[in-house]
């Protein structure tokens, strides 16, 4: 294997594959990013065994070949060349890549390239498109939500599915840690409505967020799935994974129905409220409490260690008296998914969960548990 490529252009793809491999292993070949030279491309794969993605790059390739080495020092090394670098790579015969830049040049010890596990999509026979920034949508608006807790492992990912709405085809997705429920969906893009109920793990969310970053709202991204794997392509970039085997709750049941008091408030001024009051709650429960009465909105919060502090907002609201207590965290975190001016939460009392929706949106709903104060 003999080719140059362009520094940025290498670093870029390698960024690109690199944050799937894991710091520790041990298996020592998933540590390995394996480099394939052929035609005038220059071919990147990187895997976890559950998670797999290629990106192509542009390479001015003198010899085919292929090898695999270290993916986190390789990308080091790449990132600290000079700006408008030409980097030289080339396998020797005792299986090091020799790399040159300028005046710099390094080896980096290699693996056997039979020995990298090949993650093959097997027949996925649902596939449809939509565009990149409706996925960036999606994504943002569900992830924060998804659980850590390892023992629920059916929440630790996004709940993808199509459904009805109204008599309207959409496709939705849903995250839960069982304090909150993200629930987002849009119009369901032509070739999704027969695909099957799947959960998408937390790190192909988190990598699949990254890898479309940077790239034009109006991109199509290509979906293939099975029962078992989905595969996201566009670009150069195909990252294909395992689902998680495992059956997301009937999260329908935890979306109230009957709740009668409704609040109305400016995002910003409820968001910046709750972001100084919970300055004082303690690092434990990070409770704030709310008092509504008519137009009126009181924010406080108070720990042993801090003391307390506490703000009045107007809203627009003329229910009953209420106290309520929130994770202020968790308040945040929806309160910065809300698309529009104002915000709208739906309450029935103290301890029953709490809808907040954008008013003006339809297509996002989030619950969220009260918590005592």
């Amino acid at each position: 294997m003999n080719l140059t490529i362009e520094r940025a252009a290498l670093l870029k793809s390698l960024g690109h594959v690199q944050s799937v491999v894991e710091r520790r292993n041990t298996i020592p070949i998933l540590s390995n990013v394996k480099l394939e030279a052929k035609g005038k491309q220059l071919l990147l794969d990187a895997t976890d065994m559950d998670l797999d993605i290629v990106d192509k790059v542009d390479a001015e390739v003198s010899q085919p070949g292929s090898t695999t080495v270290p993916a986190h020092t390789f990308y080091d090394v790449v990132r600290k060349l000079p700006e408008g670098a030409q980097v030289a790579l080339q396998k020797a015969a005792d299986g090091q890549l020799a790399l040159r830049a300028g005046r710099f040049k390094t080896t980096l010890s290699g693996l056997p390239v039979e020995d990298f596990p090949t993650m093959a999509g097997g027949d996925l026979p649902h596939s449809f498109t939509l565009a990149a920034g409706s996925l960036r949508d999606l994504v943002d608006r569900t992830r924060f939500a998804i659980s850590t807790e390892e023992t629920r492992y059916y929440l630790n990912g996004v709940y993808l599915h199509a459904t009805k709405r109204d008599g309207v085809q959409v496709l939705r997705a849903v995250a839960t840690d069982g304090h909150r429920l993200a629930r987002v969906e849009m119009p369901c893009p032509k070739g999704a409505t027969g695909i099957p109920g799947v959960i998408v793990p937390r790190k192909t969310v988190g990598e699949l967020r990254k890898l479309i970053e940077e790239i034009p709202a109006e991109t199509e991204i290509s979906v293939g799935l099975s029962e078992t794997k989905i595969r996201f392509s566009f670009d150069s970039v195909i990252l294909t994974s395992k689902l998680i085997d495992g059956t997301f709750p009937e999260y329908e049941r935890v979306i109230p129905q009957g709740n009668d008091k409704i609040l109305r408030v400016d995002r910003k001024s409820f968001t910046d409220a709750v972001d100084r009051v919970s300055a004082i709650s303690s690092e434990k429960s990070r409770s704030v409490k709310m008092v509504l009465k008519s137009g009126v909105l009181e924010l406080s919060a108070s720990s042993p260690e801090h003391g307390s502090a506490s703000e009045e907002i107007e809203v627009a609201y003329k229910g009953d008296t209420l106290e309520i207590g929130f994770n202020s965290r968790y308040l945040l975190d929806i309160a910065q998914q809300i698309e529009g001016d104002e915000a709208e939460f739906v309450m029935a009392d103290a301890a029953s969960p709490t809808i907040v929706k954008s008013a003006g949106d339809s297509g996002a709903l989030y619950v969220l548990m009260p918590m005592r104060v």
